[in-house]
């Protein structure tokens, strides 16, 4: 009886929310979305086509190098599922060197360069930006959020106090394909801050990640030291990593890195943050 009750307040939570959500993007009438294809803004997404006209809805991808490989496929191909406009856009942030240097401001210069690129189609279309920012981000180092705020993005998802479990169990409602979709952070956030961004080293990050999700693995992160590759995953598929230790050992190896460790502790959001608090 106790159970069902917490159930019943969970959805009624949700569902107030929901409306919310749908009310704050409503207030907004066009938006450009900057648009990952993660379950955050795929939801905002979902919610701009219930809330506005087709017209008032932009879908916008960065495609950047450091972006894992397939991604930009993959927005493309939800904008198609949605009838939805998508389009992309290159973004600068490898030709400053602030951001190549790879100090903890990193995400600023990154999301200021994605800025650059949606201020002017938003200011053509008389829209505002918006981003897939939910109510949990808030609590961890993100430059890059306070970037985008500075220059008037808006946060639907934090206006309607949604937590990535509220996003997930909206989007599960709604139906959407990626709602259990595993989070995919750009490829700079698997280098240790103070090591200077390369394209070879987030290509070589994206092939480590791609050899373990070829034997199954679908939440990984490799993190890489130079030449150490760490491997983080989730606690359920340390025993599928270590049953294919053999081939994943060899594989990697094969890409330049001298030891293949598997961290203990599993799979960390925001890991490399640490050092920020220590």
């Amino acid at each position: 009886m106790s159970t069902n009750w917490v159930g019943k307040v969970s959805i009624f939570n949700v569902s107030t929310k929901e409306k919310k959500l749908l009310n704050a993007i409503r207030s907004l009438n066009s938006v450009v979305i900057a648009f990952s294809g993660g379950v955050d803004s795929s939801l905002v997404a979902k919610a701009a086509s219930k809330a506005l006209s087709k017209d008032k809805v932009l879908l916008v991808t960065a495609d950047s190098q450091s972006l894992g490989s397939g991604e930009l496929e993959k927005c493309e191909e939800l904008s198609h599922q949605w009838n939805l406009e998508w389009m992309s856009v290159q973004t600068n942030e490898f030709e400053n060197s602030q951001y190549i240097a790879n100090q903890s401001d990193r995400c600023w210069w990154c999301k200021s360069a994605l800025m650059d690129q949606l201020e002017p189609i938003a200011t053509q279309r008389g829209a505002n930006i918006v981003l897939g920012v939910n109510q949990d981000d808030l609590g961890d180092h993100r430059p890059g959020q306070e970037a985008a705020k500075s220059r008037g993005a808006k946060f639907p998802l934090v206006e309607a106090g949604l937590t990535k479990h509220d996003v997930r169990e909206l989007a599960k409602e709604w139906e959407l394909s990626v709602w259990d979709r595993p989070s995919m952070p750009c490829l700079s956030s698997r280098i240790p801050y103070e090591t200077k961004i390369t394209v070879q080293l987030l290509s070589r990050v994206d092939r480590a990640e791609n050899i373990l999700r070829s034997i199954g693995v679908t939440d990984v992160r490799v993190r890489d030291y130079q030449d150490t590759a760490r491997i983080e995953v989730c606690r359920e598929d340390l025993d599928m990593v270590m049953k294919n230790s053999a081939q994943i050992h060899k594989e990697i190896s094969d890409l330049g890195y001298r030891y293949v460790t598997l961290d203990l502790g599993g799979l960390r959001s925001g890991n490399l943050n640490a050092v920020l608090k220590s």
